[in-house]
């Protein structure tokens, strides 16, 4: 992020905003004891014993933000490979206790969108930024999560484009969260016909409302490059300009048009162009009228090209930047076989002997490390302006990545973030990130002293040399946070 973009943030998050979010903004700091973490009830928890990662904590690693202190014990009494049913199933998990707690962030649920506009948009990040980082670092829903935040980069709005800024808030609920672990097919067209997703991408420009006017080609194009057959997924100009005409005639209420209704999505038949069309190789008739969308999801949702480009993400993801070939076969055919569930295609991913066998393999992106911390040590957090200011900094702020592929995956353009990496770990270890606190003599002695925190945070027993590291720094804690074992998993 460019220190001019980081600047205007930070400008803008000094100015001033209406009375009422000012008030809410004020009191959520007043708050922060009630909203920032359960009570951790710490009690002595079991500590890895091996030499290398195990199973139980490469699964705790894999479909999590990272293990909290009684992750462990809770896994270890199911077992692995039930814990991963379990999270498959997360409408199946109480999570009382973070769902309370996120009510407090009214403008997440407000219905209809035109309420939003009652926001000034610096606030609504907040709270969106805000839900996102105390879920990742409570929920028990942690698959979810895991899985919201891999969507989240894969269908990327950047909301400072235009109304987004006020209706990014619905997309993260309606179309992201609630479609995580569903069909593919249904969270493509909820994104599709998501207000948020139209004017990001400008579909709703998309219209021909004359022979002589061609259609906007901005969504259909990602729409094919990234959310579906991916770059090289065999589709030509032609197609793209095709799925362009299939898409065209969807708009949405704007707020400069009226406040009344904002952000209703409608089909505007005389805007579509109906003729025929070819796409990937098929004909679609002419007069399908807004049919024509659900044609075009079924040809693009259903091509081996996208459940071979969905495989590889998923598999580097949860396997490794550079995927195995085997594993990506064995998901993109589950994903075939399943008609796009996506529950049953995680689950054939986590099936696979490559899966168990990738254990430190992967670097944390900086948002995954940050909340590793937060979780590793039972922190409390409000989720303000510091750590969010922080994630800034390690260039991995949510919902601002500008560009339609999202944040990146791969380690090699995170390499650039570890001197961030390790002033945060010193900072936070040191009780100097405000807002965000541990208790580490209590973690300390509940986990059975310093050896055995240290396993707890390296996921398997300390070597040597990084006792005698841990015992001569001075900041033992500080010191696993930046190793190199915890950046990994």
């Amino acid at each position: 992020m460019s220190s001019s973009r980081r600047g205007f943030l930070q400008a803008a998050s000094a100015g001033g905003a209406v009375v009422g979010i000012a008030g809410f903004s004020a009191l959520s700091h007043v708050l922060a004891p009630l909203l920032d973490g359960p009570s951790d009830g710490l009690a002595p928890f079991p500590a890895p014993q091996d030499p290398a990662v195990d199973e139980a904590t490469h699964v705790l690693n894999r479909l999590s933000f990272g293990p909290r202190p009684n992750d462990r014990a809770a896994i270890q009494s199911l077992g692995p490979r039930a814990w991963i049913e379990q999270q498959l199933a997360p409408e199946s998990i109480d999570d009382a206790w973070t769902d309370a707690r996120l009510r407090h962030f009214e403008a997440l649920d407000a219905w209809p969108l035109g309420e939003l506009l009652e926001y000034n948009a610096k606030e609504l990040l907040d709270q969106l930024t805000r839900a996102k980082l105390l879920r990742a670092v409570h929920s028990r829903r942690q698959l979810h999560e895991v899985m919201v935040d891999f969507w989240s980069d894969h269908f990327n709005i950047d909301p400072s484009k235009g109304d987004s800024k006020w209706l990014k808030p619905a997309d993260d609920k309606r179309v992201i969260r609630a479609h995580a672990l569903g069909r593919f097919r249904d969270l493509v067209k909820a994104s599709a016909l998501s207000p948020a997703m139209l004017w990001y991408l400008d579909g709703r420009v998309n219209r021909r409302a004359s022979p002589q006017e061609k259609p906007n080609e901005n969504y259909a194009r990602e729409l094919l490059e990234l959310h579906t057959l991916g770059v090289r997924g065999g589709y030509s100009q032609a197609d793209v300009m095709e799925a362009a005409r299939c898409l065209s005639g969807w708009t949405v209420r704007a707020r400069e048009d009226s406040r009344f209704a904002v952000g209703r999505v409608a089909f505007q038949p005389d805007l579509h162009d109906d003729g025929p069309k070819t796409l990937l190789g098929a004909t679609l008739p002419a007069g399908l009228g807004e049919a024509d969308l659900d044609r075009l999801l079924d040809l693009v949702c259903q091509h081996p090209a996208t459940a071979q480009h969905l495989a590889h993400k998923l598999c580097c993801r949860f396997i490794a930047d550079d995927p195995p070939l085997a594993a990506v076969a064995a998901v993109a055919e589950a994903f075939t076989a399943s008609s796009g569930d996506l529950r049953q295609t995680l689950r054939a991913l986590f099936a696979t002997p490559e899966f168990w066998a990738a254990r430190g393999n992967k670097i944390k992106r900086p948002f995954h490390f940050a909340v590793a911390c937060l979780r590793a040590t039972a922190a409390r957090t409000d989720a303000g302006p510091a750590l969010q200011n922080y994630l800034l900094r390690l260039g991995h702020a949510p919902f601002q990545y500008p560009s339609p592929d999202g944040y990146p995956e791969e380690a090699a353009p995170w390499m650039a973030t570890l001197l961030w990496r390790w002033k945060f770990a010193l900072e936070f270890a040191s009780g100097y990130l405000p807002g965000t606190r541990c208790d580490l003599p209590r973690l300390e002695r509940a986990a059975g002293g310093p050896a055995a925190l240290a396993a707890h945070f390296l996921g398997r027993q300390p070597t040597p040399p990084e006792r005698q590291a841990m015992t001569a720094s001075g900041q033992s804690v500080a010191l696993l946070l930046a190793s190199p074992a915890f950046q990994t998993f």
